[in-house]
């Protein structure tokens, strides 16, 4: 899973990221009356542990919530540095497919890391993505809007990662 994020980052947006794959039980973030994990206490778990690469990408198997969401695919901070999705509600028998899912979520939130919004342009991989269905009918790019902040705000993130 690791490898496919990573490729897929790397060829469409044209950077790197650490991908964390968390296996160990993220106790600190389990949210007892839900049984799920809450994605904002592992994303801050990320942002603590030092990294090379300006961005890093969270990959987990558990459930993830928000405080006012009842489920997310994935979480992140908008301009931040870390992201985390979740492969819990995304999975398929189709390996493809699941693996399809967890590349547009993974865009997904490293855009939200490139400070982009929900857009409403129909297709476009950073629309909001309440279910399956949705998810599945997005293209695995960027409308040109989208793209062209990605791109611009890129090069501003590779100028402050150069000494």
């Amino acid at each position: 899973m690791a490898d496919v994020l990573a490729a897929n980052i790397q060829t469409i947006l044209g950077i790197n990221a650490d991908i964390s794959i968390i296996t160990e039980k993220p106790g600190y973030a389990f949210v007892p009356g839900r049984g799920q994990f809450d994605a904002g206490k592992i994303l801050r778990h990320l942002a603590s542990v030092k990294s090379e690469v300006p961005l890093r990408l969270g990959v987990t198997a558990y459930d993830l919530c928000t405080p006012i969401l009842t489920f997310v695919y994935g979480e992140s901070e908008l301009g931040g540095t870390c992201a985390v999705i979740s492969i819990n509600r995304i999975r398929h028998n189709t390996p493809e497919i699941t693996y399809l899912r967890a590349v547009k979520i993974g865009l997904h939130e490293v855009g939200h890391l490139f400070g982009i919004g929900h857009c409403w342009e129909p297709g476009c991989l950073m629309q909001y993505s309440h279910n399956l269905e949705k998810l599945d009918a997005l293209n695995i790019d960027f409308c040109s809007a989208c793209r062209y902040e990605i791109n611009r705000r890129k090069l501003t993130l590779m100028k402050s990662a150069c000494p």
